[in-house]
């Protein structure tokens, strides 16, 4: 016979609104394979700890055909932690995620139970950025048009209130070392790195686009979360660049180890409703699989 847990869990339905208790109801079931999605939802959570107002909203895209799969991947989604409310919609074919685990923990959770998984919005509207990192060796302007893709990361954004925002890296296919991951000034990458200007500083001496150091391991993976001091709206149109270059020693160059890509508005939930491209005709699904081949990363979008 199944066992069931009852949880007693803290939502936060909008935040003009006081918080209430909900009761959830969940099946306890034997935990899988998803020890990086835990590893990565427990420091995403770290950063989240010292301000307990922080919580988030996500829409993800997953093919759903019953019931039963919707309590599968909300039982799995539970055991991440962090997680404060999971509901499923058949017709539309979305799982809505509140809480305060890693998007990528949340795409690897889901992937764990069989099924794929495409972010479709988080945050309040104007409030998330993504960011497409692709390495730029061996590129000149000439080439970009009908290039392929040679994507190694995604960063993800999302502003939790008015000082901060959160920053979900993840990369894969790069060589094991230390890389440092930063905002630059400009949002120009038609060369790359060495076009997109030095560290953003805003309207600070000092600068502000620093936004930490990433250990890439040795299967070429790397996470990293980031609780930093700026509104999404400032980022927006600037490059990011992650790289294991020494920029105090001398320019940046574009080898195949460092990655760049602009920081664009990214959907807040409810923000993005198209399920087929009005341009192709080609489904959303269909659309990832052909980003898929020309590089892109089965990390979300």
């Amino acid at each position: 016979m199944s066992k069931y847990s009852r949880t007693f869990l803290p939502q936060r339905s909008h935040p003009s609104t006081a918080s209430t208790i909900r009761t959830q109801w969940h099946q306890v079931t034997p935990i899988r394979s998803v020890a990086w999605s835990l590893e990565s939802s427990r420091a995403w959570q770290r950063a989240c700890k010292q301000d307990s107002e922080i919580a988030w909203f996500a829409l993800f895209a997953v093919p759903l055909s019953c019931d039963s799969c919707v309590k599968a991947v909300s039982d799995q989604l539970y055991q991440l932690g962090g997680i404060t409310k999971v509901e499923g919609n058949l017709k539309d074919q979305l799982i809505s995620v509140e809480g305060s685990a890693a998007p990528s923990a949340i795409v690897e959770a889901i992937q764990a139970t069989g099924r794929d998984a495409i972010l479709r919005g988080s945050g309040s509207s104007n409030s998330a950025a993504v960011s497409i990192l692709e390495t730029f060796a061996g590129r000149t302007e000439s080439h970009h048009e009908n290039r392929d893709r040679a994507v190694r990361g995604l960063a993800r954004m999302v502003q939790v209130n008015s000082e901060r925002t959160l920053v979900d890296l993840t990369v894969r296919g790069l060589a094991p070392g230390k890389y440092r991951a930063t905002i630059r000034e400009y949002g120009d990458i038609k060369d790359g790195a060495t076009s997109s200007g030095p560290v953003w500083r805003g309207s600070q001496e000092e600068e502000k686009g620093l936004l930490g150091a990433m250990d890439v391991d040795g299967d070429g993976r790397g996470t990293v979360f980031v609780d930093h001091p700026f509104q999404v709206w400032e980022v927006i149109g600037h490059a990011m660049v992650l790289t294991r270059q020494d920029e105090r020693t001398r320019p940046l160059e574009n080898d195949r180890n460092t990655v760049v890509g602009v920081v664009a508005r990214s959907a807040g939930v409810w923000d993005n409703d198209k399920t087929v491209c009005s341009c192709t005709g080609k489904t959303l699904w269909e659309e990832r699989k052909d980003e898929v081949n020309k590089g892109m990363l089965p990390v979300g979008n």
